[in-house]
């Protein structure tokens, strides 16, 4: 099929590679515009554009999608399908119905659940036991479109949103071929979503990660495991702020005040939260490296008593 491609980040790049080693003729990858990034500002190419190039593949990468003469330039290559894949950007009705097979998206949760731009995070956050990969044909609404197939991962007890997000992403890649040989062969059934059942979940924020110690140990945990690698959890102490990476809930309950250090050991570092207690076992000060909680407690003394604050 001649296949016209949009993504950009790292999640998109398996489904890229699939499409290739599949045989099928891609003719042109649609990303995002370049961008600084990191402390020095360099421009860096997005993820999707460096396996294209790796490709020989024709990239274009539109500030906006949806002008004219871009539209255009989309429907004079006269694609069979379009494949999306967190490309970025909302697509209109004028590029949706220039495929004769329609766009389909790669999207990462098992919709109608998780709608919007933060299935995976949410996914470990809210505590799912399940997870995966939906492909859907795109409708001008976000993420409303009928769904084509589906495949389910289990989280694992510790699961994060970095690990969850691999796990999917390579998921999407075999799937998404899958879905593309039953349109060649016309055995795909267009399945509507339940509107009933449907969940959205917008962008995740940086402040999202600022520990609030009133809430219960094990949602703290999940928040942690949700928000690593990005945009982490944490916590103030002295003025810096401390990431935490990894903690286990203890079944307690505590004297003391909420996000009070309650116990202290050679390894052991466990604050009072709303409900039971966490044990914090990585974490990294302002401007250091991660470390395990031991070796953290070699280098910085917090005694009993001590309370964690809100960074804000």
């Amino acid at each position: 099929m001649r296949i016209i491609f949009m993504g950009t980040p790292d999640f998109s790049v398996p489904a890229l590679k699939a499409l290739v080693e599949a045989g099928h003729d891609v003719i042109a990858v649609v990303t995002q515009p370049d961008k600084p990034k990191g402390r020095g500002k360099e421009v860096q190419m997005p993820p999707v554009k460096e396996q294209a190039l790796e490709y020989n593949i024709p990239v274009y990468q539109p500030v906006k999608a949806r002008a004219p003469e871009f539209v255009k330039l989309l429907s004079d290559l006269a694609p069979d399908v379009m494949v999306v894949a967190a490309f970025g950007q909302l697509l209109p009705k004028s590029i949706l119905d220039i495929p004769k097979h329609g766009c389909i998206n790669i999207h990462a949760s098992l919709l109608p659940k998780y709608r919007g731009a933060s299935p995976i995070q949410y996914a470990v956050i809210n505590g799912e036991k399940e997870s995966g990969i939906t492909t859907m044909m795109m409708a001008e609404a976000l993420d409303t479109g009928d769904m084509l197939d589906q495949a389910k991962v289990t989280l694992d007890l510790k699961e994060t949103g970095g690990s969850l997000h691999e796990k999917l992403s390579q998921i999407g890649g075999s799937l998404i071929i899958k879905t593309l040989n039953k349109l060649e062969d016309k055995t795909a059934v267009r399945i509507p979503q339940d509107e009933s059942k449907f969940t959205y979940v917008g962008m995740i924020k940086k402040n999202m990660g600022d520990i609030d110690w009133s809430m219960e140990a094990d949602v703290i945990e999940r928040l942690i495991r949700g928000l690593n690698p990005w945009p982490s959890a944490y916590t103030g102490w002295n003025g810096k702020v401390i990431k935490i990476w990894e903690a286990d809930v203890v079944d307690k309950e505590y004297a003391g005040a909420i996000g009070e250090v309650v116990e202290t050991g050679k390894d052991c570092l466990v604050v009072k939260t709303g409900k039971g207690g966490l044990s914090i076992k990585e974490l990294q000060m302002q401007g250091k490296k991660r470390m395990d909680i031991g070796a953290f407690l070699r280098g910085y003394q917090i005694a009993e008593g001590t309370v964690f604050e809100r960074s804000v």
